[in-house]
């Protein structure tokens, strides 16, 4: 299997990364990788997706940081949407939201091209932008959801604290890693123009029921094929916990990962996800729970699943992997008599 890994830039990943980690165990099942950043992707004039890709050769590396040394010093080969069996769009929109607007949907529009080019593409591409913020977190059951508004408006926002009794979360509506995160309360108002000023610069603001349970952390969870990825009996779910104060459990913002327990509640709510993510052709995504409510979908890059492997003992990767393979194996008996939505979570 010939499967390539958009990222948003070579020089940017790390050894800690979750896309690091699936294209190195991929190698390590004979599957040709390439890694191709969000701007070296191309269009050609016989109408195939084309991009300049990262590789290593057949070496066995002993760990991540050896196989991206290796990846990040291989001189780019040009590839053609022909030589692809499999494209895994992996890049965060986030991170370049900033200096490199442009690259922000490239992944998904190139990888619409090579769909039509007869290329496994996951996620969905056609779907795909429609998560590219999380206005997407909105099109789940509303009962599984904290309260929420999206708004610029200073005083939609003051009239929302006060219904939330004078205690809500404030977060930019494309943004990850928990970034611009606010906890504000009767004590922190007087800062609340500031912040949504500051926030708002980079466009809208999501503001959000607090759930108190959020200072016992949150959990992380991978749902693949619309369901709780599980492998031997152990689901891919970590706890993050934040012991310094600080509301955010995300790792980038200081949070420490536990091993979780998944519950009846996590489950059901899992469960109500699936319809959405099915339709939508949403292969692996994560999600963030809090309590019995739902605080984020992750559907570009989400992270942590490297760290779930080592906790747990067992290859989350591996099963990635696998059912990619799967999807191969049924895109050659049908070919494009079952598209590439209904592939994506078979």
């Amino acid at each position: 299997m010939k499967i390539a890994f958009i990222i948003n830039d070579i020089k940017t990943e790390k050894k800690g990364y979750t896309t690091v980690d699936l294209a190195l165990t991929a190698h390590r099942m004979g599957h040709e990788i390439y890694v191709i950043g969000a701007g070296e992707l191309a269009y050609a004039s016989d109408g195939f997706m084309t991009a300049r890709a990262y590789i290593v050769q057949e070496t066995k590396y002993k760990s991540a940081e050896n196989f991206l040394k290796a990846l990040q010093k291989s001189d780019p080969v040009t590839i053609n949407a022909k030589d692809l069996d499999v494209l895994f769009i992996r890049n965060d929109p986030s991170d370049d939201m900033n200096d490199r607007t442009w690259a922000q949907n490239s992944p998904y529009v190139f990888g619409q091209i090579a769909m039509r080019n007869g290329v496994l593409v996951l996620n969905h591409p056609v779907t795909l932008p429609n998560s590219i913020n999380k206005m997407y977190f909105q099109h789940f059951p509303e009962i599984i959801r904290p309260k929420t508004i999206i708004t610029r408006d200073v005083r939609e926002i003051e009239d929302f604290f006060k219904e939330q009794k004078s205690r809500m979360i404030l977060k930019p509506l494309q943004g990850s890693g928990g970034k611009n995160v606010f906890l504000i309360e009767e004590k922190t108002k007087k800062n609340l123009k500031q912040i949504i000023e500051a926030i708002s610069r980079d466009g809208y603001i999501i503001a959000q029921e607090y759930l108190p349970k959020a200072v016992d952390g949150d959990t992380r969870m991978f749902l693949m094929n619309g369901e709780p990825l599980v492998v031997n009996g152990k689901y891919a779910a970590i706890r993050r916990v934040n012991n310094n104060g600080d509301i955010r459990s995300n790792i980038h913002a200081g949070g420490h990962p536990e091993k979780a327990k998944v519950d009846d509640d996590m489950l059901r709510l899992a469960d109500a996800l699936r319809p959405k993510l099915i339709q939508d052709g949403m292969f692996l995504i994560g999600i963030d729970i809090v309590g019995d409510k739902l605080m984020e979908v992750n559907v570009f890059s989400p992270g942590t699943l490297n760290i779930m492997s080592k906790t747990y003992g067992v290859d989350f990767s591996k099963a990635v992997i696998q059912s990619i393979e799967r999807k191969i194996r049924y895109k050659e008996i049908y070919g494009p008599d079952v598209n590439n939505a209904t592939l994506a979570v078979l």
